[in-house]
């Protein structure tokens, strides 16, 4: 007889990584995608509604994560859970110590069924309710704990079929290009991930990096020349060489923090 396969429910508020996932999820044989999430309270929603064995939360989802999700879900309802993480390297050790899933973005495919594969074992083994409430309560304690280091140090992007853990102070620009970003360094290497800007800014020291324009962010230590333009904006030449407009809105930032005595 042949067993039933594995459902499965996909969170995370980039299209663009849902549809990588699950297309990931579709080259694995016995699963079966049941529904899909756009946002945290989707996700509760759908999770509610299908009962999946197995949720793939985006941790950092805005206004309710992937551990607000767990936390909004009832005990008769609360599925598997594996987190997807791009940028918080404390979170990944957290949940591996407390034996919780993660998926470090981008998703490898022999990580995904390494996942699924965990799933399918704890399933078998029927693990208490209350043993998987309190293996989720240990781990947001830990996470908690471990993510008041606000800004990262370190990214881990994607070139080709690597991942390089790239430190943040060797980013020169973050160049936002619809639903993609385009990183480049001060030796002019170039990364492109699909992440929204708020999200990774968010994740970066102020201090550090500026916003020259809605889709444009620069390492401040890196902006080597600021060349006026007609109507009080500015252009900005960075130390690798790139030229980058400077918006009406964001000139006056620029002069406050770079041009002030």
């Amino acid at each position: 007889m042949k067993p039933r396969p594995l459902t499965v429910v996909i969170a995370d508020d980039e299209r663009p990584a849902r549809r990588f996932l699950s297309g990931l999820l579709k080259t694995c044989p016995g699963i079966a995608i049941v529904g899909e999430a756009s946002s945290g309270d989707e996700a509760v929603t759908v999770i509610q509604r299908e009962r999946p064995q197995l949720a793939l939360l985006d941790l950092q989802m805005p206004e309710l994560t992937g551990l607000d999700v767990v936390r909004r879900l009832s005990k008769d309802v609360l599925p598997l859970i594996a987190f997807v993480t791009a940028f918080d390297d404390h979170a990944i050790e957290a949940f591996e110590l407390n034996a919780i899933d993660y998926l470090l973005k981008p998703v490898q495919k022999e990580r995904l069924e390494a996942t699924l594969h965990r799933a399918r074992l704890r399933l078998q083994a029927a693990e208490p309710l209350e043993q998987q409430a309190a293996a989720f309560a240990s781990a947001r304690a830990d996470y908690e704990r471990s993510s008041r280091q606000k800004y990262a140090e370190r990214l881990p992007l994607r070139q080709r079929d690597k991942v390089l853990i790239v430190p943040v102070r060797s980013i020169a620009s973050v160049i936002a290009d619809g639903e993609l970003l385009h990183i480049h360094t001060a030796t002019n290497e170039k990364y492109t991930i699909a992440h929204r800007l708020h999200t990774l800014e968010a994740r970066l020291d102020p201090r550090r990096f500026i916003r020259l324009s809605r889709g444009t962010l620069a390492n401040i230590e890196m902006i080597a020349q600021i060349n006026p333009m007609p109507g009080g904006m500015y252009t900005a030449t960075l130390t690798n060489g790139q030229e980058l407009g400077v918006s009406r809105n964001q000139s006056r930032a620029l002069r406050d923090t770079l041009l002030k005595f």
